[in-house]
């Protein structure tokens, strides 16, 4: 294998032979193939892209670069995946209401890509709470708790993982062919019989267009499905944020209230749309309506969080310790009118700021951090009124969030239309 080849052919937009990505990844997985070449092949990747043939063969390439788990016979297994969002923290709540319905869910997921938070770095904001579980140890929090959200072991596609840190820091995160690959590749080696992808499009997103999602979404249904996993995709606005917190322990904080009922309406929206694809696709409740009353029921009866904080103990946390907020900084509007844009990548870029995101590889965390987004697109509001607030110790640090997250929200005199948050699904 000659990879300084493959990386020009690529460059020149060619078409790759199968046994040339399959070494390729081979050998990134093994360390054969160094960091900065792999580099140079994602850029590649990105400005020329690939096939949906050659797409497939990545994906295949880093599935079969690790385990895959198989479970026994008895519960359905699916999962749901995110391409990623502001605010996003629906894999939280969602695992225990599937698990409590008798679908097993093991999560294989990551951390945050460019402005976008990771569910791992969220549930690390809990104390104790381990995302480094062994196989046999995430074998076994399944197969006791009926769920557990974990990240990718070196055993579970090794490849991904090495790559899917280096592409958040080489600016080739935003690639249909490399988001595809790593997301089934990790998901496929689950084990699992179905797959719910939530592809997100618009300013907090990494599809900047309804266009881009599409095409996107397209790519996961169709080689999700050529490997065997019944795959569908519900694309969703990421126009401004999902719920109101951003961060990680403010995520974390918001998920319990999920499974209280006391989220905000477009969180709980999405999450139990989601876990109704699921329910549906696995066979356990076909009928919409009934499926909405059986997960409706185990928020009302605190089975939901009973599960989440199962799962978190069997992970080495504790769900109920207090976890610290810094000290709150009220963002007040400058005028009156209605709220007509929320730029979310200015509030990714604003929780990276205070420390809430990585600036670069083996960036530590401080969970604390975060923000709540007190507005919607189209509320009506008034001067002087808050419409944000930081959690933010460090006054200088504060004094420039504060700024990008003012900047953010756009004031207009003229309401805009509200804008659906679930615009489509592909199966």
């Amino acid at each position: 294998m000659n990879v300084a080849q493959i990386i020009s052919a690529k460059r020149d937009g060619s078409e790759l032979a199968e046994s040339d990505i399959q070494q390729l990844v081979a050998g990134y997985a093994t360390g054969d193939v160094p960091d900065y070449q792999m580099a140079a092949f994602a850029m590649a990747v990105f400005f020329q892209g690939m096939t949906i043939a050659e797409t497939t063969v990545l994906t295949r390439a880093m599935l079969d670069s690790g385990e895959q788990l198989d479970w026994p016979t008895g519960n359905p297994v699916a999962d749901k995946h995110s391409t990623g969002g502001i605010g996003d923290k629906v894999s939280i709540p969602l695992a225990p209401l599937l698990a409590c319905c008798g679908v097993s869910v093991p999560m294989i997921s990551g951390r945050g890509l460019g402005i976008t938070g990771g569910t791992l770095d969220k549930l690390e904001s809990i104390q104790g709470y381990r995302c480094d579980l062994s196989l046999d140890e995430f074998r076994s929090v399944v197969n006791f708790c009926g769920c557990s959200i974990s990240g990718a072991t070196g055993a579970i596609a090794p490849a991904d993982k090495k790559l899917y840190a280096l592409r958040d820091v080489t600016g080739t995160v935003p690639s249909i062919p490399m988001i595809t690959a790593s997301i089934l590749s990790k998901k496929v080696a689950e084990g699992i019989d179905s797959l719910v992808l939530d592809v997100k499009w618009g300013s907090g997103a990494f599809m900047k267009t309804l266009e881009r999602a599409q095409e996107l979404a397209r790519s996961l249904v169709t080689v999700g499905n050529q490997l065997g996993v019944s795959t569908t995709a519900v694309i969703t606005d990421m126009n401004q944020p999902l719920g109101r917190m951003i961060g990680n322990a403010v995520e974390v904080d918001e998920s319990v209230a999920l499974l209280k009922g006391e989220a905000p309406t477009d969180l709980t929206q999405l999450t139990m749309e989601l876990c109704i694809r699921i329910l549906e696709a696995t066979g356990v409740e076909p009928d919409h309506n009934n499926a909405a009353e059986l997960l409706q029921r185990q928020i009302d009866t605190g089975a939901g969080l009973k599960k989440l904080t199962e799962m978190v103990a069997n992970h080495g946390g504790n769900l109920d310790a207090t976890r610290e907020r810094e000290k709150a900084v009220d963002i007040i509007a400058d005028e009156s009118g209605f709220v007509r844009r929320i730029s979310s990548d200015r509030l990714g870029v604003a929780v990276i700021e205070m420390g809430g995101g990585r600036k670069q590889l083996g960036d530590q965390l401080n969970h604390a951090t975060g923000i709540e987004c007190l507005v919607k697109i189209g509320d009506e509001i008034e001067q002087g009124q808050p419409v944000a607030r930081l959690f933010c110790d460090d006054e200088n640090v504060a004094g420039y969030a504060s700024y990008l997250v003012s900047a953010a929200i756009g004031i207009s005199p003229i309401q805009p239309d509200r804008q659906p948050l679930i615009v489509e699904t592909i199966k």
